[in-house]
């Protein structure tokens, strides 16, 4: 059943870590090697790129979509991660688990420098195609990948673009997860209740997300994407006063981790370096808070 009352006019009375009043939860979503490929054997290649050629049809072997893809694991990943470093910013990484098994030295950093691992899909595929049986079996499947690739087993979890109708009772029959962000409904977590449990949700945002510099209408350059973050912060800011948020920012490597497209996280990490009222926190570390303290 659909839920378009939530908190109402009034948010409940809650705080964040150190008063903060607004949470950045800092998203880097790691897919490259696990997206359809034809030179991986896949019966269609992945269509969603910065360069989609429109006469080349899904079934022909697209090495342009693939060299672009590389680029992120080979270069545009390790960029974002030493920017996070030089700001000591913590992340969650949305991460698949075949890119994992793909990148063994990336999986390992992750971990190393400290940030989370949520599960994103065994593949980088549709979820809401996907029947039951065979659901389970990649909740299953990405769970044993992620825990094998970085040594520790993933507590949250995100489709690619919108779950099943099966997903959260999936992953609640799973087991092991704080949270979920298969929402876009809030901007602070939330309880649901599934089956005879609650499941914490942790909502994300597609708004402020890097993605939109390949979709139009979207960015059409560094300063717009910072301008557009540091205009979310002000915002909350001003509401934090009496109802602290969380702004979520998604972030790939194979777009933002190139050169010019990166000064603009660096511009953003710097703002929320310098602003009072503004924590940067994994969202593992934000569910532990609910968890803790707001009990449905």
């Amino acid at each position: 059943m659909r839920d378009l009352v939530g908190y109402g006019w009034k948010y409940p009375k809650y705080e964040w870590p150190e008063d903060a009043r607004v949470v950045v939860s800092l998203v880097l979503n790691y897919e490259e090697g696990s997206e359809l490929c034809v030179g991986d054997g896949d019966p269609e290649g992945e269509r969603v790129g910065e360069f989609v050629y429109p006469s080349m049809d899904s079934k022909t072997r697209d090495l342009g979509i693939e060299s672009t893809f590389e680029y992120g694991s080979r270069v545009g990943t390790w960029r974002v991660l030493d920017l996070f470093d030089e700001f000591d910013a913590k992340a969650t990484i949305f991460a698949c688990g075949r890119a994992l098994e793909r990148n063994p030295l990336v999986a390992r950093a992750f971990t190393a420098r400290g940030h989370e691992v949520a599960g994103h899909g065994y593949r980088w595929v549709d979820h809401f195609r996907m029947e039951p049986d065979h659901e389970r079996e990649q909740i299953r499947l990405a769970v044993a990948s992620i825990a094998e690739t970085t040594g520790e087993r993933p507590f949250g979890w995100y489709c690619r673009y919108a779950p099943s109708v099966n997903t959260r009772r999936l992953l609640v029959e799973e087991g092991g997860f704080l949270y979920d962000c298969d929402s876009y409904a809030d901007e602070v977590p939330y309880w649901v209740k599934v089956g005879d449990k609650h499941q914490l949700i942790v909502p994300y945002q597609l708004d402020a997300n890097d993605a939109k510099f390949f979709r139009g209408p979207g960015w059409s350059g560094a300063r717009e994407f910072s301008d557009y973050l540091r205009d979310s912060v002000d915002c909350l800011l001003k509401e934090g006063s009496t109802a602290p948020k969380l702004l979520s920012v998604g972030l790939h490597g194979r777009i933002i981790g190139r050169p010019g497209r990166s000064t603009a996280l660096a511009c953003f990490l710097e703002y929320c370096r310098n602003t009072p009222g503004v924590r940067l926190q994994r969202r593992v570390d934000i569910a532990r808070w609910w968890h803790e303290r707001y009990r449905p």
